[in-house]
């Protein structure tokens, strides 16, 4: 005979559902302990000063300067004297220095009294134009003046590698560059107005002193008369 069951007192009937809900359960649980964070809480100590009611405070002893009053004023004589105003009097006459369309200047002035002083203006000519170029010392024996700009070159190369100093803070800072240069060779044959750009002041500042230790040339002419010329030069500051 063979033994029938209720279903519903079944205990394997949902064990399957039942594993599957507890997995799931714990699944959760473990992610948010393992998602959960905690912050540490800073310890906040707040100060309240208390008043307190009888505050002394030490008053300074002032001294008080006391001064005699100023004498009173003169007083009016008892009696006085009556003086009859029968005197003359020469009064000043102030004359006008102003002078009027009326008035006429006698003094006349010649033309050939009035002195006329000429002025010299400055001409600047470009270096590439120029029809004598400033020569360089060690340049006089250039023949032409395409071989003096050659020479000029040459000698400001050889100058420039002969002075050149390279700053010691700039070559500590590893600092390095291009440093462009402009001056003016005035009609004297002196530098003047140098100007520079660079990457850095301490390269700037030996390139002009480089430029400004160059020495006296002959001047720049152009129709027979001195004039200034600009002239232009980079400078390089490498570190090897």
């Amino acid at each position: 005979m063979q033994v029938k069951k209720n279903p519903k007192v079944d205990l394997n009937r949902n064990s399957g559902l039942y594993f599957v809900v507890g997995l799931t359960v714990v699944l959760f649980l473990t992610w948010r302990a393992l998602e959960y964070k905690s912050y540490p809480t800073d310890a906040v100590t707040l100060e309240i000063a208390q008043a307190v009611d009888d505050l002394k405070e030490d008053v300074p002893v002032t001294e008080i300067i006391r001064t005699t009053p100023p004498p009173p004023p003169p007083a009016a004589p008892e009696v006085i004297e009556v003086v009859d105003d029968n005197e003359e009097i020469e009064e000043t006459i102030i004359e006008s220095t102003e002078t009027s369309q009326e008035s006429v200047i006698e003094e006349v002035l010649a033309v050939d009294d009035v002195e006329v002083g000429e002025e010299e203006e400055d001409i600047v000519v470009p270096f590439a134009v120029i029809e004598n170029v400033p020569i360089f010392p060690g340049c006089e024996g250039a023949a032409g003046n395409e071989e003096r700009k050659a020479c000029f070159q040459k000698m400001i190369q050889q100058h420039i590698g002969k002075e050149f100093s390279y700053p010691a803070s700039a070559l500590e800072l590893g600092i390095k560059g291009r440093v462009y240069v402009q001056f003016m060779i005035n009609s004297k044959g002196h530098v003047e107005a140098i100007r520079t750009r660079g990457p850095d002041k301490m390269l700037e500042k030996e390139a002009a002193r480089i430029i400004a230790s160059l020495p006296a040339m002959t001047p720049g002419m152009q129709r027979g008369k001195a004039v200034k010329v600009p002239y232009s030069i980079p400078i390089n500051f490498l570190i090897q």
